[in-house]
């Protein structure tokens, strides 16, 4: 098996999920991810936006009107908390709709790192699930709980954080089935 990173393997995640578009503002916290998705090409269509709760809106809309979830990237710190209204409108419109937030690397969690902000906590009250992906092995299966989530039961968002070192990481982890 060949190593890739944990950034790649979560873009192929969003491939075998059936995500043919995402919506966000180009951020710093994962640049890994915005690499991964320029490798990919036209199979998953990046509409990049200028402010995070109008992502977090047109993620919430695609949930809304297509039953898949919607699916949106944020920077960490203000862009989170920017998407904060659309993944509140997401639950009370009962949409699905998965948000990937960067994080601050694992070993500066605790540190007040710029920007650092619990996502569990934050995002706990107003999604159905809030987690953090916290090793690069891990990233099919959060991948796959997150859109199962989203779309079980009464329909709504999911809040996956995803700290910079875990995205970079090199990891023999593949994407899997729905």
């Amino acid at each position: 098996m060949t190593a890739t990173t944990g950034a790649r393997v979560l873009v192929d995640c969003l491939l075998a999920q059936g995500a043919t578009t995402a919506f966000g503002v180009p951020g710093e916290s994962y640049l890994a991810v915005l690499d991964a998705l320029y490798d990919v090409g036209d199979r998953i269509r990046l509409i990049p936006n200028r402010h995070e709760g109008g992502a977090a809106f047109m993620a919430e809309a695609w949930g809304k009107l297509t039953g898949a979830p919607g699916v949106c990237f944020v920077t960490r710190g203000p862009g989170a908390a920017n998407a904060a209204i659309g993944v509140h409108t997401a639950m009370q419109n009962s949409s699905p709709m998965v948000l990937f937030v960067g994080q601050v690397a694992t070993g500066m969690k605790g540190r007040e790192a710029f920007q650092e902000v619990d996502y569990r906590a934050f995002f706990g009250p107003i999604a159905k699930w809030a987690t953090e992906i916290e090793h690069a092995d891990r990233v099919p299966e959060i991948v796959a709980r997150a859109f199962a989530v989203a779309q079980s039961g009464r329909p709504g968002p999911v809040v996956v954080a995803l700290p910079e070192d875990v995205l970079e990481a090199p990891t023999a982890a593949q994407a899997g089935p729905r």
